[in-house]
């Protein structure tokens, strides 16, 4: 490991260079968005670019080591959002409504759909980030799943229909008609909500159902 720059404190491992990387990066995204390089995380460091491509190997899997540690409060402040939530058509609405939302305010869901290569926003619909949508949805609603006639095969689909209705929305923000979060949930409710509950009706005398199961999850 270099014993050079590091702004003269050189890390004793390289889970500690990574860490300090990592952080830089962070800093860097809140300056720069999506024009953030590994020359500007280098240079915010005192280090060369080899230095830091011994450690990630190009920009976007910096920015998207970056944004697994950046989307975690996000996600925890999106799970403690749906906890009131006990239909599902209106968490699912719900939980779009406040991802599409928050993009102003969070850089790296603005940096998803900023992003040239897109190699973030296809993070969107990865099996990782699948697992945990349906973990939000099964964990942190308080939806009575013993009471729903969904399957666990239909969940999952849902689960993948939400997470293209958000890609598309962080994909085409300049060409989607402007809505304020009351108009984007009232559209979703006119169009997303029926379809949901067309197949997760919650029956009076529907069998007694354990809650679908969610595998463990790390953040995309």
């Amino acid at each position: 490991m270099r014993t050079t720059g590091w702004l003269g404190h050189p890390p004793a491992t390289d889970d500690e260079a990574r860490a300090r990387i990592l952080e830089a990066t962070h800093r860097c995204v809140e300056r720069r968005g999506a024009r953030t390089t590994i020359s500007d995380v280098a240079s915010s460091l005192g280090l060369s670019r080899a230095t830091v491509y011994r450690y990630y190997e190009g920009t976007a899997t910096l920015l998207q080591a970056a944004a697994v540690e950046g989307t975690r409060e996000f996600l925890d402040q999106l799970g403690d959002h749906l906890r009131s939530f006990d239909d599902l058509a209106e968490a699912a609405v719900e939980g779009v409504t406040f991802i599409i939302t928050q993009v102003p305010s969070q850089p790296y869901l603005q940096l998803m759909f900023e992003e040239s290569t897109h190699t973030l926003l296809r993070t969107v619909t990865s099996e990782t980030t699948r697992a945990i949508a349906r973990a939000l949805l099964v964990e942190r609603t308080s939806v009575d799943w013993t009471r729903t006639t969904i399957d666990s095969s239909t969940l999952d689909e849902l689960v993948e229909w939400i997470q293209r209705i958000v890609q598309s929305f962080l994909s085409d923000q300049t060409e989607s008609p402007t809505r304020t979060p009351e108009q984007l949930r009232e559209y979703l409710h006119r169009w997303l909500g029926p379809s949901i509950r067309t197949w997760a009706t919650v029956a009076d005398n529907a069998p007694s159902r354990s809650a679908p199961e969610t595998a463990p999850a790390t953040t995309p």
